[in-house]
């Protein structure tokens, strides 16, 4: 782990209410244990009535455990004028990683030369360069790593997720499959009870931290 990291969530989806932080701990292994969060906007009233969120957009900044990261998830509910997205940036002090602004676009890795002595920390050489992220449908049964790419499996109700890569970033079966390899193999799953409430509690303290003007919400733990 680099000294310097900082992570970011951004996602823009119809959703009731939660912050999502998996992205971000996938990467620091830890959970959140602190948040504050603040609501920006208002939201339409025929939007506030049947969620009871008042907020187009909350920002949350996040405390991990056991470490000096910060994790910030943006959530933005309906109506923002922006594609749909789910995404997440890692910002370290020799490479930054930035997923792409529009769809069918790369995402974008910067690189900063080190800092040797006599060079000064601004102005340093950097590189910029698109990427392509890994498929890694190969780690899949084969009848299933085709879920992995782009594609609508429902005609008549195709969903932007999978329509800008086969849900959720081609996440879908790789869920399932650790899944059911879990029970097949008699062993706790990765996403096991504990760290789906880690992630499920993070999002739901955040909302409250926005409820109440930005307010400390402690996540509770539950291991």
């Amino acid at each position: 782990m680099t000294a310097a990291l900082y992570l970011r969530v951004s996602t823009t989806k119809q959703a009731q209410e939660g912050l999502s932080l998996d992205a971000q701990e996938k990467l620091c292994r830890e959970a959140a244990t602190m948040v504050h969060c603040f609501g920006s906007g208002t939201m339409r009233e025929d939007l506030v009535r049947p969620y009871g969120n008042p907020f187009p957009i909350e920002t949350a900044i996040f405390k991990l455990a056991g470490s000096d990261i910060c994790a910030e998830a943006t959530r933005s509910l309906f109506h923002l004028a922006r594609q749909y997205q789910e995404s997440f940036n890692v910002y370290g002090e020799k490479a930054v990683f930035e997923w792409e602004q529009v769809a069918g676009e790369r995402p974008v890795l910067f690189h900063m030369a080190p800092l040797d002595e006599g060079t000064q920390n601004r102005g340093r050489p950097d590189s910029v360069e698109r990427v392509q992220p890994p498929d890694y449908a190969h780690r899949l049964p084969e009848p299933i790593r085709r879920f992995t790419h782009y594609g609508v499996y429902d005609e008549s109700h195709p969903h932007l997720s999978f329509l800008q890569g086969g849900g959720h970033g081609g996440s879908h079966p790789h869920l399932v499959n650790e899944f059911v390899q879990s029970i097949v193999e008699g062993r706790a799953p990765w996403i096991d009870a504990y760290r789906a409430a880690d992630w499920c509690a993070a999002g739901l303290c955040a909302h409250e931290s926005a409820l109440r003007q930005g307010e400390a919400v402690m996540v509770p733990s539950f291991r």
